[in-house]
């Protein structure tokens, strides 16, 4: 489950090969200008095996070029038909004899970032090997699939159309690292594949210095050190709680499926009013690594109602800035290049009348 909102846009539509009609059954081809190139179109298949199966399972098995995320998709977007009535539930079960329709199906090749040029990028840096940009507040780093729009990322392959071929992810087109949907701040963007190895080897072995503002409720007096082991809550794969408190609410036998070890690093820059203005240092990047350990020191960043702060009524967001990341360019050992992304004041001062 993911803690925020798909953003999407119309699109052109490219041509595409309409196969013929099926009575009673509408296709749709409403798909996105982008650099998908293949398509599963108009096939039929007869379900032979004697035990049942999970539709979404069987088309992912049947089509090994496509993924278990694009059949689930076509199921539903009402691209499946089962015995010649759509089919929009993916846990269907397929019975011996079942006839379906594949009306349309993406590959796996089609799973990459599409351009938008709607999205406004704001480009702190850049040369030939790397790009720092700016992301505000309410917008997600990357598409959770190749259909989405709005995100920086859509916005930086329109910009910087090599950018769709960078990295090991193909839905991250380079970005080598996140920051959460409502966090704003620095992200960085390889340009070329070696710059991408060099540079997201340094972020795999937490050698990036990461520096983060945070506005959180009460007073900070000193600096502090949070070091704590990190799982994923039960009610949700986004949200994150220490082991700890873990095994307490269920049980030291149970073990949850990941733990990550999270390092957080503060020290106060600034009281007002019943807030302080946080300077963070982290080089572990653990899911809602800051928001999660500052909330469990009794210091939830300011709006962030996810982690227990007070809802703030003039803000729409948490107060948490990606400010800087510090890494190496080139051969180890060279010097070392500080990329920032400066404060919104403005949003800061909102916030902190608001708790005033």
């Amino acid at each position: 489950m993911h803690e925020r909102v798909a953003h999407r846009a119309a699109r052109p539509t490219p041509h595409v090969p309409r196969p013929p009609p099926i009575p009673g059954i509408t296709l749709d081809l409403n798909l996105k200008q982008s650099i998908l190139t293949t398509m599963i179109l108009n096939q039929t298949v007869t379900f032979l095996k004697s035990e049942e199966m999970r539709l979404d399972r069987f088309l992912a098995e049947h089509f090994p070029t496509s993924t278990r995320i694009f059949c689930q998709a076509a199921i539903e977007a009402g691209n499946i038909v089962l015995n010649n009535k759509k089919c929009g539930t993916k846990s269907t079960k397929l019975r011996k004899g079942d006839v379906l329709i594949i009306l349309q199906l993406a590959e796996a090749s089609e799973n990459r970032v599409q351009p938008d040029d709607s999205v406004s990028i704001d480009v702190l840096f850049e040369d030939d090997e790397l790009i720092a940009v700016n992301k505000p507040a309410g917008q997600p780093v990357h598409p959770l699939n190749h259909a989405e729009l709005g995100t920086l990322m859509n916005g930086m392959v329109a910009r910087y159309p090599e950018l769709a071929a960078i990295g090991d992810q193909p839905l991250m087109a380079g970005a080598l690292h996140r920051i959460d949907t409502g966090t704003s701040g620095l992200v960085l963007v390889a340009r070329t594949q070696a710059a991408f190895d060099h540079l997201r080897d340094q972020f795999a072995k937490q050698t990036v210095d990461k520096v983060y503002y945070a506005q959180v409720e009460g007073l900070v007096k000193e600096p502090g050190k949070l070091v704590q082991e990190l799982v994923h809550g039960p009610s949700s794969q986004c949200k994150m709680m220490d082991l700890e408190t873990w095994r307490v609410e269920h049980g030291k036998w149970r073990e949850p499926a990941r733990i990550f070890h999270a390092e957080t690093f503060y020290k106060p820059i600034e009281q007002r009013h019943t807030t302080t203005l946080l300077e963070v240092l982290i080089r572990t990047g653990v899911t809602h690594q800051i928001r999660c350990q500052l909330a469990g020191s009794g210091h939830p960043i300011v709006n962030d109602t996810w982690y227990g702060a007070k809802p703030s009524p003039n803000l729409n967001r948490y107060l948490l800035h990606s400010y800087s990341a510090t890494v190496t360019r080139n051969a180890e050992g060279s010097p070392k290049q500080t990329f920032t992304a400066p404060l919104n004041h403005k949003t800061w001062d909102a916030g902190q009348r608001d708790l005033g």
